[in-house]
């Protein structure tokens, strides 16, 4: 049951650090969590580029005195110097917790066939001492760095209730005791690593080397640490990207899946980003580095994993402020067991045998691990599905949550207009609608005129060549082609261009009911038709809205949209709950409001706009934070890909968590009633009280790792259909 080692902080920004200290508690606990199963759970130290992920501009690790490297090598024979890894720890460090457990119940065995088979008492003497030293050394140091510490904790109850029973003469009782105490922490140290291996499969997935671009085209192979920001590598087929950056040259579809969740590949191609550790497919890409090694999203990643295993639940941290109390407690109370009846003239061994009883029944290890086990295995499944938490204590407090407020735009939509209708008008075809339009945009970088050319290209649909392009902000754009003067614009840019907008005007007011921006287009007085252009909502997100209903929790619409156009996707979506016209400052009171009313709040939004409110709900769940920094940095819980469809799975894995702490709670809680009452009237030998000690504990182990096996549901309801661009033809 040992906590994580430190991990680093410099990922959070100065208000997460403070929550985090605020919420930690008192310093200095460590009770059962610090000490059982010492040193064998630790996972290795992280590399350079993971134990220094920070944000760009700081210092880089893993080159001689922080450099960058100077980006200059002899030639292609000039061996790169390896990466600094993480060495694998070895048999001793792995398994030292298993060898001594089988040492203790070798020499337990040979002690008691000495016994049995008539040996000289020196025999099995010495076969019971070799015993206690296998069972109870790791237990011994562990407790008397807890003791130094002025902290009592299970490993030294442990111990002294094994030399109190060798003090009596109950060699084999003791021997016992040591050894399902150490057959206990070694099933927990190999349990708990298991939360962990996400962290090193992570650690695993960035290359060491990358193939540098010469400015002569030439490849030269370096350390991933030398590469600088604007220098260009090369990434052949089947290879795995070796750090964040953007393509410059070619095209490949590319597997995210262990950096965003995605199921499938992603198509890349120029300007398009990619992140180290992910697997480049079928072409090969030219890729200009954007972040140096130090603060890949496979660096943050790991650091955020790190920390969120670090990092305490509620109830973890209650459980461990009780525990040094608790365990003084068993200590004193053992004392007054053994001394009160031998004033009253009791059997001194007798009594002296049942308070070493009491003491090991009565200590804490499954209330210790109760917590523990469930959270970390939780932040390990989230973690492997695209999802960080920030830290243990999230797990609790998302399964506290009963309201959900989602921003709209690029949060619950797609956060870019599109396409979604296009009506023709007096005869004119749709091809021929959108070609004038397409024609008059060309030349435009404004998002409406993105959403008509993709509208466009989608059809097949070449925009006309065109010249003499002139915008007219607020208005519209034209241009001068082959097809004469294409426009497209508001109704007075129409009228200005010699158009009568009035044939029109029924089919506007019926888009713009709908929530949609309306365009007219034509070429000279002709008006051709009106498309319709509308962010329009994220795959998936119907349905996570349907799951968040489902599971009861209120699902709320913060947006500083229009009212029309935020009922339309709230509408399309099944959110009733709508605030609109909202500032930043709008939604904090909305969220405050919200906590007051109806309950805890979990706000979900994009972590820049929103940042307010993701920092006053109970939890902030940031969208898309693969190149997003801002949302790495404020939020409590990020989905690294945009995949609004994983949230159900979030707060049910956190209401399942949360119920296995209280289940293991519950058990661990009864089991000590019951084996103290057992002690108390006598009918409770040594061996057994360690016997059901030792076992719930293990079995509150068993029953947290659960988590890790918790999958999304499968929900049987379709997906929405697209919006189609072809709507109203």
């Amino acid at each position: 049951m040992a906590r994580s080692p430190a991990v680093p902080e410099a990922v959070h920004d100065e208000q997460a650090t403070r929550r985090r200290a605020a919420a930690a508690g008192p310093a200095g606990v460590t009770g059962t969590g610090a000490s059982r199963a010492a040193g064998a759970e630790a996972p290795a130290a992280l590399p350079g580029p993971v134990r220094a992920a920070v944000p760009a501009g700081r210092e880089r690790a893993g080159t001689p005195g922080g450099s960058a490297g100077s980006g200059e090598a002899s030639g292609p024979a000039a061996a790169p110097r390896p990466r600094s890894r993480p060495e694998e720890p070895g048999f001793w460090a792995r398994h030292h917790l298993a060898v001594l457990t089988a040492a203790t119940l070798a020499c337990l065995l040979a002690g008691v066939a000495a016994e049995r088979l008539g040996a000289p008492p020196a025999a099995s003497l010495f076969f019971y001492v070799a015993s206690y030293l296998a069972g109870g050394t790791p237990a011994a140091l562990s407790g008397l760095a807890a003791l130094r510490q002025r902290v009592i904790d299970v490993d030294l109850l442990m111990v002294l209730a094994a030399l109190g029973a060798a003090g009596l003469g109950a060699w084999e009782e003791g021997a016992t005791l040591l050894f399902l105490f150490s057959l206990s922490n070694a099933l927990q140290s190999y349990a708990m690593d298991r939360t962990r291996r996400a962290i090193r499969a992570l650690m695993d997935l960035a290359p060491e080397t990358a193939r540098r671009l010469r400015p002569g085209g030439t490849e030269e192979e370096v350390p991933v640490e030398d590469l600088r920001v604007g220098d260009v590598i090369a990434v052949r087929p089947g290879e795995r990207i070796p750090i964040d950056g953007r393509v410059r040259a070619g095209r490949s579809t590319v597997d995210q899946a262990a950096i965003t969740g995605e199921s499938v590949p992603v198509a890349k191609g120029p300007g398009d980003e990619v992140f180290a550790g992910t697997m480049n497919q079928l072409g090969g890409l030219e890729v200009e580095v954007t972040r140096p090694a130090t603060d890949t999203m496979l660096a943050r990643i790991v650091a955020l994993v790190q920390a969120a295993q670090e990092d305490r639940s509620r109830t973890q941290r209650l459980i461990d402020r009780i525990e040094q109390v608790y365990a003084t407690a068993v200590v004193a109370v053992a004392a007054l067991a053994a001394g009160l009846p031998l004033l009253w003239g009791a059997d001194p061994a007798q009594t002296i045998y049942r308070a070493l009883v009491l003491m090991v029944v009565a200590s804490p290890c499954a209330v210790a691990i109760s917590a523990p086990a469930p959270v970390l295995s939780a932040v390990a499944n989230a973690a492997r599905r695209g999802i960080l938490l920030k830290g243990g204590r999230y797990v609790e407090e998302l399964a506290s949550v009963r309201v959900v407020a989602f921003d709209k735009t690029g949060t619950l939509t797609r956060g870019e207009p599109r396409v979604t209708d296009v009506v023709p008008l007096g005869g004119a075809t749709r091809e021929a609608v959108l070609q004038a339009a397409a024609t008059a945009e060309r030349l435009s970088e404004h998002p409406l005129a993105r959403a008509v050319l993709a509208a466009a290209a989608a059809e097949g649909i070449t925009p006309a060549e065109a010249e003499d392009a002139q915008a007219e902000p607020g208005f519209g754009v034209a241009a001068r082609s082959g097809l004469g003067l294409a426009w497209a614009g508001s109704p007075e840019f129409a009228r200005r261009h010699g158009a009568d907008p009035s044939a029109a005007e029924p089919v506007m007011e019926r888009l713009a009911r709908e929530g949609k921006t309306v365009l007219l287009a034509g070429v000279g007085p002709n008006l051709l038709g009106c498309i319709a252009v509308q962010d329009t909502p994220r795959p998936g997100a119907r349905e996570a809205v349907a799951a968040l209903r489902r599971a009861g929790l209120i699902p709320v619409m913060l947006t500083g949209d229009r009212p029309e156009v935020a009922r339309v996707i709230a509408a399309q979506l099944g959110i009733t709950e709508v605030r609109a016209g909202l500032l930043p400052e709008g939604k904090l009171q909305a969220v405050e409001e919200l906590s007051r009313t109806l309950g805890p709040v979990a706000m979900v939004g994009d972590g820049v706009n929103d940042a307010p409110a993701l920092a006053r709900a109970r939890v902030g769940i940031a969208m898309g934070a693969a190149g997003t920094d801002v949302a790495l940095e404020t939020a409590d819980v990020v989905l690294v890909s945009d995949e609004i469809e994983k949230l159900p799975f979030v707060f049910d894995l956190a209401r399942r968590a949360t119920r296995t702490i209280w289940q293991n709670l519950a058990f661990a809680l009864s089991v000590i009633v019951v084996l103290v009452s057992l002690t108390l009237v006598g009918r409770l030998e040594l061996a057994l009280g360690v016997l059901g000690h030792e076992g719930s504990t293990v079995l509150a182990m068993l029953n947290g790792l659960r988590m890790l096996a918790v999958r999304p549901a499968r929900h049987s309801a379709a997906a929405p259909a697209e919006v189609s661009g072809r709507t109203g033809s």
